[in-house]
């Protein structure tokens, strides 16, 4: 079980689901506005991010999906996510979510946010994806940072087959 799914809160639940699912800083959730969310196109506009740039991520069907319904449930005026009083949704509120889904989900080992980032980050790599591609999703202004995530993957390492076997 995912550690989101252990959260009975549709909310809590997307807000987990969205840093795994678009590779987005826990700083990054909180910006975006109703607005950003281009359901048409299937993609999320991140402002003013790190390094004040702007960059697209892509939203999965199944994530658009579950969107729509979190705004159907929790009518939010203008941040995609907020707070219970209305108004932006805090950062320290986003931590409280992620340790009570570690705990509802029964992990005790150490975790943080920013590891769905790099589990983000991961799968796309043992997919196949270009890391050039994973640069510009995750924002890194040099390709240095997001090469680490080429050391972690031995997935794709396995996948090679040796000019050897050919002859």
């Amino acid at each position: 079980m995912r550690t989101y799914e252990a959260l009975p809160n549709l909310k809590h639940r997307m807000i987990l689901s969205l840093i795994h699912a678009c590779g987005i800083r826990r700083s990054e959730l909180l910006n975006p506005q109703l607005s950003d969310a281009q359901s048409d196109r299937g993609l999320l506009l991140i402002r003013q991010a790190k390094g004040k740039k702007d960059r697209v991520v892509p939203l999965s069907t199944k994530l658009l999906e579950s969107l729509r319904q979190c705004y159907v449930q929790y009518r939010p005026k203008g941040w995609l996510f907020e707070g219970q009083d209305g108004g932006q949704y805090s950062e320290k509120s986003i931590q409280l979510v992620f340790k009570q889904a570690l705990a509802k989900a029964g992990i005790d080992k150490p975790a943080t946010l920013h590891w769905l980032r790099h589990s983000y980050a991961t799968h796309l790599l043992e997919n196949g994806t270009d890391l050039r591609y994973i640069q510009e999703l995750l924002g890194h202004n040099s390709s240095r940072t997001t090469e680490i995530y080429t050391h972690v993957s031995q997935h794709n390492l396995q996948q090679i087959r040796s000019p050897f076997d050919d002859l």
